[in-house]
């Protein structure tokens, strides 16, 4: 029999109790514990009458309090264990929940962790920082409380409809327990229904999310009013109470009230009870209302150390230089130091700023001041790899505005890095004023800066076109330094200057100059001179700004930058002959692999504009020559620094990522990759098809681009040829015809309307291209057609070539002749007639078999000798033994129509 059912008096169970072990009585109980010998533990333990019921759900509710401290902490993988556990003891205490129904916290967290979950799985960013066991058990859990949610989806929508009122119903059906099973018994101390009760608001301080501190209030006041009505009846009871009750199990049924006047004396309470609750609520809304007003909001404290904010001066004191100066070197103080308010520190430094101009303190001290704001203002954001909000950097822009205004208004006044403080001058009349600091510096990372920000907006948004409007103000920020530091600063101040402008003007194209240059023999002398006195050429600009710093940089970086520069300007402006006499006599394509990877960006983009230039003039094999490096890599658009492409983190990790993501150029400079491909693809369309067509039987011939063979070999392996849709399947289809000789098949699919919005329409000049490429295409048709059908024909007229691909007959003749002059056609001209006479050059059945057989016997020889070195120790000796006999292997075998023969130079019988 448990010692808590025991009956007897406090006499008996001293006496049955040996020596000095004494039981400790319960609090406010008169009845005594069987003789039975504890240990200190349960001594100090005070023991407690608990039903299935309180025991099961105290565990439910003990495991929802720690998955959800798992909750807000991110732990997922601590929430699936807790929740597994919390399902093994949900159904433990399903025979309870049976009778007594789901707990409404129960519900509640399911549907709290359901949202939860749901929430980190949209949330794309949360999830990629996630480690690899939090993610796992992410996906894992989502699943299992999905399906778990479902055997309880009525109550859980019946939660999220009135997520309120269902706490309200839970907290009054707590109350009328709590009110009906209170008793007048004074040994237990508290009954087990308010046990439950009190754990049951131990649990409600963890569902924060829809339950109000009022009605946590509500629970405490009426577990202290029961807690009263218990103290009262203990009180009020007499002392041989023991001998009332037959044991001690009765001490905890219901007991229901002796007559009326009780029964009437717990409704009014409960009335009572109901009423309070409902003006708590009416006040707290209220409350919540007036905090709505302005002037009611709550102020958001910062995390950190709080910043001592010195107080600027007392009252009454007088403002001198000196005192000023150093209320400067006191908030200076702070800066770099943990806890510091950036923030704070930028508002200060205005505030002494108005302070020094309200008592005319002199220019000096405004001017330190000054530097000391812009300072700050490029900390505000201490990592290098963030780009600083628009707002800032706005005020950054506005704030080195005045301070070159100042510097305007005192030529006097001397800047520099080399000033120490110490022979500062800053408020003495007497002598010219002298300031610490570096204004080139300032503007450089201001540009950086400006950069950084177009770097981080999404090209396609507005955002992006507002910030662009910013790029006037840089260029006037840079203009007036550049004209400050043409007065005052050194030779490489001034090239540094000069390259920064250089970077904002050389990838613009001048609309003005062009329009200048198309319409100069419309325009009167007086107009032209009126135009040209409006604003600066910007070719006359690049060329002053360029030739300085040829003439006066000593640094091999500024000069290379200025170079490119000025060749890129040169390309886009059609001047294809001065920018490639630049490129070479520079012989920067020797050592720029030695360069830092902005400068070798710049080179590519360089090239590429170079290339795109010689298109537009007709030169194709240098237009193809200039594009190869970058178009036969397969990385353009990583080259050009116009982003990056999917690489493993064995070949790079996060932080070189990052790195390179800073090189990247801002959207506005970008050349556009479909014109660069469809610019180098066409280009190795003309030159590749002839050359195709004249060795089509020869073995050894060459690629002349390997991206153009493998779009045609794409083509070819398609098993269904519909009508070209992209712009590579339209050069495959353009190249097919010119191998036909059809040159108006191939036109329409180079020029069409579809063509020409995706490409040709982009450049400036788009119908001179136009025209020029159908041109480029008649004559390499022809080309084309002469060396595929000239075996059929034995002489043919070139008036008839010339109606064929429509040229005029000195285009036809001079084709014909440098064909026949450098022997790729082997054909002679008869003047009188007009006529192309072919010559039959064709080898016969024992020449093609001789020519075989001498192949085969040199591929042996060559074999054997290899043999032969590997045996003796040497490696490649067939290949020295070449260079040191002075003769070379030539590539290619026999050419049917003379064009150089192979080993030996063979030539036909």
């Amino acid at each position: 029999m448990s010692r808590f059912f025991a009956t007897g008096s406090d006499s008996e169970s001293e006496e049955s109790i040996s020596g000095d072990e004494i039981a400790p009585k319960p609090v406010g109980g008169t009845y005594s514990k069987p003789p039975v010998l504890l240990s200190d533990d349960e001594e100090d333990t005070k023991r407690v009458v608990r039903s299935a019921k309180d025991k099961r759900f105290d565990e439910l509710s003990n495991l929802i309090k720690t998955i959800r401290n798992a909750m807000k902490i991110r732990d997922v993988t601590k929430c699936l264990e807790e929740f597994e556990l919390l399902c093994k003891a949900y159904t433990k205490a399903k025979t309870i929940v049976d009778k007594e129904g789901v707990p409404k916290f129960y519900i509640r967290l399911l549907a709290d962790l359901e949202d939860y979950l749901n929430e980190i799985w949209e949330d794309k960013e949360g999830k990629k920082k996630m480690n690899k066991n939090n993610a796992k058990a992410l996906s894992t859990l989502r699943q299992k409380i999905r399906k778990y949610n479902r055997d309880f989806e009525a109550q859980i929508t019946a939660y999220k409809e009135n997520p309120e009122e269902s706490a309200d119903e839970d907290e009054e059906k707590n109350d009328e327990d709590s009110e009906a099973s209170s008793s007048d018994d004074e040994d237990a101390g508290m009954s087990a229904k308010s046990f439950l009760k009190k754990a049951d608001a131990g649990t409600s301080e963890t569902r924060t999310k829809f339950l109000k501190k009022v009605e946590e209030e509500d629970d405490e006041e009426s577990s202290d009013e029961d807690w009263g009505s218990d103290s009262e009846d203990s009180d009020s009871s007499s002392d041989d109470e023991d001998d009332k009750y037959a044991s001690l199990a009765s001490k905890f049924l219901k007991k229901k009230p002796a007559n009326e006047e009780e029964r009437k004396a717990v409704e009014k309470k409960k009335e009572e009870k109901v009423k309070k609750k409902h003006d708590r609520k009416a006040k707290k809304k209220e409350e919540e209302e007036e905090e709505e007003e302005p002037g009611g909001e709550w102020e958001k404290v910062k995390g950190g150390a709080p910043m001592v904010k010195p107080k600027m001066f007392a009252k009454g004191t007088e403002i001198t230089p000196t005192i000023v100066v150093k209320k400067l070197n006191e908030i200076l103080q702070a800066r770099g130091k943990k806890g510091t308010d950036r923030a704070a520190q930028i508002e200060l430094l205005h505030l002494l700023a108005s302070i020094a101009a309200e008592n005319n303190l002199g220019e000096g001290i405004s001017v330190k001041i000054k530097f000391n704001i812009v300072a700050s203002l490029y900390d505000y954001n201490p990592n290098l790899a963030t780009f600083m909000k628009s707002e800032m950097w706005k005020k950054c822009l506005d704030c080195i505005n005045e301070l070159l205004d100042i510097l305007f208004a005192h030529p006097d006044m001397f800047i520099g890095d080399n000033i120490t403080e110490d022979s500062e001058n800053l408020f003495d009349p007497a002598e010219p004023l002298r300031v610490r600091g570096c204004i080139l510096t300032l503007v450089e990372r201001m540009d950086e800066e400006f950069t950084k920000i177009m770097q981080n907006t999404d090209p396609h948004s507005q955002e992006y076109v507002d910030n662009l409007k910013d790029e006037g103000l840089v260029c006037q920020v840079i203009d007036r330094a550049l004209k400050y530091l043409e007065e005052k600063g050194s030779t490489e101040e001034i090239c540094r200057i000069y390259l920064r402008r250089i970077m904002h003007t050389y990838f613009k194209f001048d609309y003005k100059a062009h329009q200048r240059q198309m319409a100069k023999a419309q325009e009167s002398k007086s107009e032209q001179d009126q135009a040209e006195n409006e604003a600066e050429d910007s070719a006359v600009l690049m060329d002053r700004l360029c030739k300085y710093i040829y003439a006066k940089d000593r640094t091999d970086r500024i000069r290379t930058c200025a170079i490119l520069c000025h060749i890129y300007h040169h390309a886009l402006h059609n001047r294809w002959f001065q920018a490639r006499d630049l490129m070479l006599m520079s012989h920067l394509q020797d050592n720029i692999q030695h360069a830092d990877p902005p400068v070798q960006i710049l080179y590519n983009r360089t090239m590429v504009q170079l290339g795109i230039c010689a298109f537009r003039q007709g030169m194709i094999r240098d237009a193809h020559n200039a594009l190869l490096d970058i178009q036969s890599s397969g990385r353009a658009k990583e080259l050009l620094g116009q982003g990056l492409l999917m690489r493993s983190m064995q070949e790079r990790n996060q932080e070189q990522e990052k790195i390179e993501k800073r090189r990247q150029v801002p959207f506005h400079m970008h050349i556009n990759l479909e014109l660069l491909e469809c610019v180098y693809l066409v280009s190795a369309m003309l030159l590749e098809i002839p050359y195709m067509a004249a060795h089509e039987f020869d073995a050894r011939r060459r690629m002349i681009s390997k991206q153009f063979h493998h779009q045609l070999r794409v083509g070819e392996r398609q098993p269904l040829l519909g009508p070209p849709e992209s712009m590579r399947e339209h050069v495959v289809a353009a190249s097919k015809a010119m191998k036909m000789g059809d040159w108006k098949t191939c036109q329409n699919f180079i020029i069409n309307e579809k063509m020409n919005a995706k490409v040709w329409d982009l450049f400036p000049e788009a119908d001179k291209v136009r025209d020029l490429l159908v041109r480029k295409i008649q004559e390499e048709s022809l080309r084309t057609y002469l060396f595929t059908y000239s075996s059929i024909y034995d002489s043919i007229r070139m008036e008839i070539l010339g109606d064929m691909f429509q040229l005029d007959l000195p285009t036809v003749h001079s084709i014909i002749s440098k064909m026949t002059f450098s022997e790729e056609l082997m054909a002679s001209l008869d003047q009188p007639t007009s006529t192309v006479v072919m010559h039959r050059t064709e080898p016969t059945s024992l020449q093609n078999t001789a020519l075989q057989l001498a192949e085969k016997l040199g591929n042996l020889v060559e074999n054997n000798e290899r043999v032969f070195d590997h045996k003796q120790g040497q490696y490649g000796g067939y290949f020295n033994r070449d260079q040191k006999d002075g003769y070379q292997r030539k590539e290619g075998g026999y050419m049917r129509r003379g064009g150089g023969g192979g080993k030996g130079d063979r030539k036909s019988t």
